[in-house]
């Protein structure tokens, strides 16, 4: 706001070489016998204290003195020099009444009774660059309804008070441009105060219109509704102002110089949406580390606040000035912003977990930053999402605090899902059994949590939510781990928590590594590894029962008795436990039973208590097809598909019982290419079953030397995809005797 000093009142008298104050105080001025009687209207709204509340103890045809025009100067000089305070903005109205009547006085007789001539032709004075726009700016009326005969009977004081503001502003050119022309014509030089006392009148008026225009925006927010007559009055002062003085003047006439009303009414503006914003959440701030609701509430109630505010702009503000030619949407936009800005840092600033500061950044983009944010707007008034809160670089050292809150809270999530398993297992729950399949929290809790965070992170930001995927990952990746080997070493290792905690990990594999490839690509060597040793434990516990069963295979018990039956009964009952889970696990865990049998009942006949003789061989050989039939037969059934393990048993079978020496070869030929794993300690004790002698079997061995090489070639290369059985049977050392031997 343009307020003008002692010092600038003292250049100008010095301009017209008169001195600035008499040592006496002046005598009476000449003023009319009869004064009109200001009338008392109130004004609309809130209205200012009037010229007539000021004392009333001064005779009527005084002057003010030296001391009083001292302490008027002193009073303009603090304010010129912002040490006044705030509250000093009514100084006009709550000075003495005597600066108005003077003003009025002046303005009706004596040297200033030709002001209205200089108004109309400013000569010299008034001779400046804009002067015609300037009499066509003031030339217009208030809207407010007041004539030119009823504005030229009421002092600009009480205009003010009225809030006739463009009437007020015209009195006051009016008065400035006599003024001025009385300086330049010397009117002054013989009484210096009288150009200092009506100087610093019409500075104090331009104080006191500045002042009520702040009001005016002070008020246009509050509770009392919005006054759009007052509003308008607002624009056309500005405008009237802008018109009036366009420019400085070039030599620095402190009277001519534009008084920056639009900046005026910009900051008030601004300070108004301050104060609006530092009402939401007054006295209330986020507490300890668990009050994240508290910042939600604070910020739902500045965002509801806020919202309010622009759309009452939109509606009701922005009308009232966009009919007098005044933007006023853009100028609420930023000055709101700008007060958000610095209360939102705040905010982060106090941040003191990551469920604070999720809230306080899913605010900033999801609400504030939304096009939303503002609901349906004014075609008239375009407007996008809200510009961001903090600078990017703010911003991302938010993200990062956000990453090592996200990291202790994930880690303390993990160690609550094992919790809430320990405490499963210690209660010795069954698992649930969903769609068929044995179902454990464990797999629900982790994707939940995985689920929950990603989403949230990609709401604010993409680089957020890849960086709180690889958090996830990481610690998943040393969760697995601990609970294999919690697991693994409690109580509850039965058969149905092992289906069920195999079931979890493939539903981590399946949901996570194919939702989120990049991020959890790494797990799929701890998945397995789970995976396997739970699928381990549940095979050593049927291996437990049926390897003693193995035992009375190839004798001479066996060649009358069917022993194996007791054996399959026991794994046609643990297949019943794999229908209870996933189907790949499930496939995967009976082919590894299948497997199992096979190469069990071929160590077992590889390795025998005794040999067989004469019909002896021939009915074992017979009876190890039969039984090999009906391994594969129960095994089709159960609907295991490996296929390749049903040449081994019949092979050997073959081998053992051939009465064609020379056919012996082509058996041979077909086991080992039908298993690469085999060696040639294999081949001799499965020799050995069929007796040949020392000569024979050098002769097949040579014969089958070229696949065994390339067997082993096969085998140590891992040509043979998996399909292990010959490698994993161990020979005793009385069958290598026997070997050497032979």
């Amino acid at each position: 706001m343009f307020l003008c000093s002692c010092q600038d009142i003292s250049l100008c008298c010095a301009d017209s070489k008169m001195p600035l104050l008499q040592t006496e105080a002046s005598g009476p001025e000449p003023h009319r016998p009869q004064e009109p009687v200001e009338p008392h209207t109130p004004a609309q709204g809130a209205r200012r204290a009037s010229s007539e509340d000021a004392p009333r103890d001064r005779p009527e045809g005084s002057r003010p003195g030296r001391g009083t025009l001292q302490r008027a100067f002193s009073r303009v000089s603090q304010r010129a020099s912002g040490q006044a305070p705030r509250g000093d903005a009514g100084l006009l109205r709550l000075s003495g009444r005597f600066l108005f009547r003077s003003l009025r006085r002046t303005s009706d007789n004596g040297p200033a009774g030709d002001q209205t001539g200089a108004t109309s032709e400013p000569g010299p004075a008034g001779g400046r660059k804009g002067s015609s726009k300037a009499k066509e700016g003031v030339g217009r009326r208030s809207s407010t309804g007041t004539g030119p005969e009823e504005a030229e009977g009421t002092s600009v004081a009480d205009l003010i008070s009225k809030r006739q503001l463009l009437a007020a502003f015209e009195q006051l050119w009016h008065l400035e441009t006599g003024l001025l022309a009385e300086k330049a014509s010397c009117t002054f030089q013989q009484d210096p105060t009288d150009f200092a006392r009506r100087a610093m009148d019409v500075c104090l008026h331009y104080d006191g219109l500045t002042e009520e225009i702040g009001a005016i925006v002070r008020e246009t927010l509050g509770p009392d509704g919005v006054d759009a007559a007052a509003l308008a009055e607002v624009a056309r002062v500005v405008l009237a102002e802008e018109e009036a003085h366009p420019e400085p003047p070039a030599d620095g006439d402190f009277l001519r110089t534009p008084r920056g009303w639009r900046q005026h009414w910009e900051n008030a503006v601004r300070r108004s949406a301050e104060e609006r914003v530092r009402q939401a959440g007054a006295g209330e701030a986020p507490g300890a580390a668990d009050a994240a609701p508290d910042v939600a509430r604070l910020l739902a109630e500045l965002g509801g606040l806020v919202r309010r505010d622009l759309q009452k702009v939109q509606r009701e503000v922005h009308p009232a000035y966009a009919a007098a030619g005044f933007p006023a949407w853009q100028t609420y936009l930023s000055a709101f912003h700008g007060a958000v800005a610095p209360r939102f840092q705040e905010l982060t600033q106090d941040a003191r977990s990551y469920k604070q500061l999720y809230v306080l950044l899913d605010w900033a983009t999801n609400v504030y930053g939304s096009p939303d944010f503002l609901g349906s707007q004014d075609q008239t008034v375009p407007s996008g999402p809200l510009p961001p809160l903090l600078a990017p670089d703010v911003w991302a050292r938010l993200e990062d605090h956000c990453t090592s809150f996200l990291e202790t809270e994930i880690a303390s999530c993990f160690d609550r899902i094992l919790q809430l398993e320990q405490n499963r297992w210690a209660a010795a729950e069954a698992p649930d059994v969903l769609q068929g399949l044995y179902r454990t929290t464990l797999s629900s809790d982790v994707c939940m949590l995985v689920a929950e965070h990603a989403k949230a992170a990609s709401a604010i930001s993409t680089k957020l939510e890849a960086t709180t995927l690889g958090i996830c990952a990481r610690a998943l990746g040393l969760f697995l781990p601990r609970f294999k080997t919690a697991f693994l070493e409690s109580g509850a290792v039965s058969e149905p928590n092992l289906c069920a905690s195999i079931n979890a990990c493939e539903e981590l594999r399946t949901h996570l590594l194919a939702k989120f490839p990049e991020s959890f690509g790494e797990l799929e060597k701890p998945l397995v590894a789970a995976t396997c040793a739970f699928q381990k434990q549940l095979l050593q516990g049927l291996q437990g029962d049926v390897q003693p069963l193995f035992r009375v295979l190839c004798t001479k018990a066996w060649l009358t008795q069917d022993l194996l039956k007791p054996l399959m009964d026991k794994v046609v009952a643990f297949s019943h436990l794999l229908e209870h889970m996933a189907p790949p696990l499930a496939q995967e865990t009976l082919q590894e039973v299948h497997r199992y049998v096979v190469r069990e009942y071929l160590a077992q006949a590889l390795r025998p208590h005794q040999r067989f003789r004469g019909e002896d061989r021939l009915s074992g050989s017979k009876k190890m097809r039969f039984e090999a039939q009906a391994i594969s037969n129960t095994f089709q059934e159960l609907g295991s598909e490996a296929k390749w393990l049903g040449q081994a048993i019949p092979c050997v079978a073959d081998i053992m019982g051939e009465t064609r020496k020379d056919d012996i070869g082509r058996h041979l030929e077909t086991l080992i290419r039908s298993y690469p794993d085999i060696r040639r300690d294999h081949v001799l004790a499965i020799l050995a079953l069929r007796r040949l002698g020392h000569r024979w079997n050098q002769h097949f061995l040579r014969r089958t030397q070229a696949l065994l090489r390339a067997a082993a070639k096969a085998g140590g290369s891992g040509a043979t995809g998996g399909r292990v059985l010959f490698e994993e049977i161990e020979l005793s050392t009385s069958v290598g005797m026997v070997i050497t031997c032979i």
